[in-house]
């Protein structure tokens, strides 16, 4: 077994270089690529997110170069050409082919190429433009993922991702075997509503998220995100320009008289469609004015042919057409042979370097932002030495398209901000050779017959004495990542019920050790309902079983449990689970059940108890409830204890809690019923025993040992609750001497 540091260590999901040291790089590149490169052939498997024309080429060259073996190279359409040229200016060869290679170093084919390559015969794989991996089907995403699943080095570039589509970074994590995307939406995400795209970062998993992906992770948006001078890495202007096309509004096929401005999308897109030649004519008198290098986007066949047909010099580059056309186009278009090129954002929107051209023309403007932004990027990069103009043409009845994207990229920008700004200081970190060390301090605070110590758990039970704790009672927390903290030292913050029960194994061990011979330790559980998104199925998970089974396999012996009964209607109302829904019963009751109710299950010490436990049956929760003694307890208060099955516990009798909620918090603390505390700590605990709570929260079980006049020691984590805890405690200090006065 590990010992805990190390289990901590590992649990911080931190990357762990697997790659190679090198410190003598290609003199030719700036000082911030030379770093990056440097680090991500130290993780061995690394994502470069670098905005367009901060050099991803050169950066992914010198590392393939250096990575040990053989080496393959995944682009776009005719990036691979662009590669080739880059690779000679720093001395770096670079073959292209279509099918297996034997003996270059470094090869580079087309994505479209994959099937013709045995992946098993690369140590390593760059995906250059790795963003194109969401614009393929499943399949091809899921065959590049599965072909290189066991390639020891792994490279991804492409510029800043999609700030808000999570889909994206989860294809990056699961190509760099990290997790699966399931898993990291799991782990760090919450599904708020119905619609699968709409994710979003747990409030206290937000920093944890970035701070782990910047473990095999590096972006930046221009060098001085990393602290470096931006020094030739300045972007000219950026000119928008709109017009719009003027239409016949006379002309409506339909029931209406006239043509209204189109309010969907479908009515968008019909909207282009009949009116091609109204743009195109205003793109071509536009174009036809200059001599200047012009690069058009559409998005329609027709508009592609009638763009080429009208604007003087115009060569086409079209989806049908062989691959060895299109690479010949581009590259001539790349070396000024061809001075006007028409062509879709999906056949040459991604990866080509065209900062010759400063004029841009979009003849057929889809609703894509991202196919918008990479467009642009082709001649606005770092590079482009020109203001850049770029012309917006659009039909008078096409709607609010270009708002639409202007929205869309005032959105992107802020959130693409917002995610450099939380990766930018880890990865400054990363790339500097002295590591910042994690701290760990703990806090304590004592009254006349209480401990509360803030921190953590494990370690602070460990300073307990051998055999000193009288009863021990608590309610343990479960696998659900960053609920409450984001620590790595919250059992809750575990991945999975395997890395739980090891984290949780840890604290169980010193519990039998501080644990006095013959006596008790209890907690308060409930089973888990499982979910299709997180376990892949609907049904209840045996946590108590679980458990109880950890505590046995320490040498607690299992005592006893009581079942608590839980308000079903209450739960369907909290949680909406389907099994507790009444249309489900009508609909098919195989699916129908229960709902789930808490248990206190008590382990037992093996042992002879020293010092016998009077069992204080007559001062009960309820107090105005009568009974005399007459030689013996009543039988309705016996059986309130022996009874399997409470059903009097008050669930809503518990200390205030809502000043212990932090703002990050995915779900309110719901601490235990202070009716259970009491008639455990009666039925088991003597006067001034010491009793004991790894998990205090706001101090429930000690509120209630100090009532009864018990000794209280509890340990939390979580400053918030540590806090409140401390007040509450003291608070029951207070009225319990003066309880002591007046009697």
């Amino acid at each position: 077994m590990l010992e805990y540091k190390e289990f901590l260590k590992q649990k911080t999901h931190e990357g762990i270089d697997s790659g190679i040291s090198v410190n003598k790089l290609n003199p030719m590149l700036y000082r911030f690529q030379h770093d990056v490169v440097k680090w991500a052939l130290k993780i061995g498997k690394c994502n470069i997110f670098a905005d367009c024309g901060l050099g991803k080429t050169p950066m992914q060259l010198e590392w393939a170069n250096k990575v040990p073996g053989k080496v393959l190279i995944l682009a776009p359409l005719a990036v691979s050409q662009q590669t080739i040229k880059e690779g000679e200016k720093f001395g770096i060869k670079v073959k292209y082919s279509r099918k297996q290679a034997t003996s270059e170093k470094i090869t580079i084919t087309n994505y479209e190429m994959l099937d013709h390559f045995d992946s098993s015969k690369y140590q390593g794989i760059v995906l250059d433009e790795s963003s194109i991996l969401k614009s393929y089907t499943g399949k091809y995403r899921n065959q590049i993922i599965e072909s290189f699943r066991d390639t020891p080095y792994k490279l991804a570039c492409t510029a800043t991702p999609a700030p808000n589509d999570f889909m994206e970074l989860g294809n990056h994590v699961e190509f760099m075997g990290v997790m699966t995307r399931e898993e990291m939406l799991s782990m760090f995400f919450v599904h708020d509503c119905s619609e699968t795209q709409k994710w979003r970062l747990k409030g206290h998993a937000e920093e944890a998220f970035w701070k782990w992906l910047c473990t095999f992770s590096v972006m930046l948006r221009k060098p001085s995100d990393l602290g470096y001078e931006d020094d030739g890495f300045v972007l000219p202007s950026l000119n928008i320009i709109e017009h719009i096309a003027k239409v016949d509004r006379n002309h409506s096929k339909g029931d209406m008289l006239f043509r209204l401005d189109a309010g969907s999308l479908s009515e968008r897109i019909k909207e282009r469609r009949i009116t091609t030649n109204e743009r195109v004519k205003k793109a071509a008198s536009i174009i036809n004015q200059t001599d200047d290098t012009w690069l058009i986007w559409c998005n329609l066949n027709n508009e592609s042919e009638l763009l080429t047909n009208m604007i003087d010099g115009a060569a086409e580059v079209k989806g049908s057409d062989s691959l060895d056309k299109k690479t010949e186009r581009l590259m001539s278009f790349s070396s000024g042979k061809i001075k006007r090129l028409v062509t879709k954002p999906k056949i040459a929107g991604f990866g080509m370097n065209w900062q010759h051209c400063s004029k841009i023309a979009f003849v057929g403007l889809s609703d894509s932002y991202e196919q918008f932004y990479q467009a642009v990027r082709r001649c606005w990069r770092f590079g482009q030495t020109k203001e850049v103009d770029c012309h917006i043409i659009t039909a008078e009845t096409e709607g609010a398209i270009v708002s639409n994207i202007k929205r869309k990229e005032k959105d992107s920008m802020l959130m693409a901000k917002e995610m450099v700004k939380h990766m930018q200081v880890h990865n400054k970190e990363n790339l500097c050779t002295k590591k910042r060390k994690q701290s760990y301090r703990t806090t304590k605070t004592k009254g006349a017959n209480w401990t509360a110590i803030h921190g953590d758990s494990v370690l602070e039970t460990q300073k307990i004495e051998t055999e000193t704790i009288d009863y021990t009672i608590f309610s343990p927390p479960f696998a659900s990542l960053y609920t409450y903290s984001d620590s790595e030292r919250d059992m809750g913050n575990c991945k999975n019920e395997s890395e739980f029960k090891v984290h949780f194994n840890y604290l169980i061990k010193d519990l039998y050790r501080i644990t006095k011979p013959g006596r008790l330790v209890s907690f308060h559980c409930m089973n888990i309902p499982t979910s299709l998104t997180k376990h892949g199925q609907i049904g209840i998970k045996d946590f108590r079983g679980d458990l109880i089974r950890m505590f046995q396999s320490v040498g607690f012996i299992y005592h006893s449990e009581v079942c608590i009964w839980k308000n079903p209607v209450v739960a369907m109302q909290r949680t909406k689970a389907l099994g507790l829904l009444h249309k489900q019963l009508v609909k098919d009751s195989a699916m129908a059940r229960q709902g789930i109710p808490d248990y206190v299950v008590t382990m037992r010490k093996p042992g002879a108890n020293k010092k016998p436990i009077a069992g204080e049956l007559s001062y009960f929760v309820g107090a105005e409830e009568t009974f005399t003694r007459t030689g013996r307890l009543s039988i309705d208060i016996w059986q309130r204890y022996a009874s399997p099955i409470w059903t009097d516990i008050n669930q809503s009798n518990t200390l205030q809690y809502r000043s212990a909620r932090a703002n990050k918090d995915e779900k309110h603390i719901c601490p235990l019923q202070l009716d259970v505390i009491e008639r455990c700590l009666q039925l088991w605990s003597n006067p001034d025993d010491l009793i004991f709570s790894p998990f205090m929260g706001i101090g429930s079980e000690g509120y209630i040992a100090l009532k009864i006049g018990r000794r209280f020691v509890g340990i939390e984590l979580k400053k918030s609750y540590y806090e409140q805890a401390h007040k509450n405690l003291k608070r029951m200090e207070t009225e319990a001497q003066k309880g002591k006065l007046f009697e």
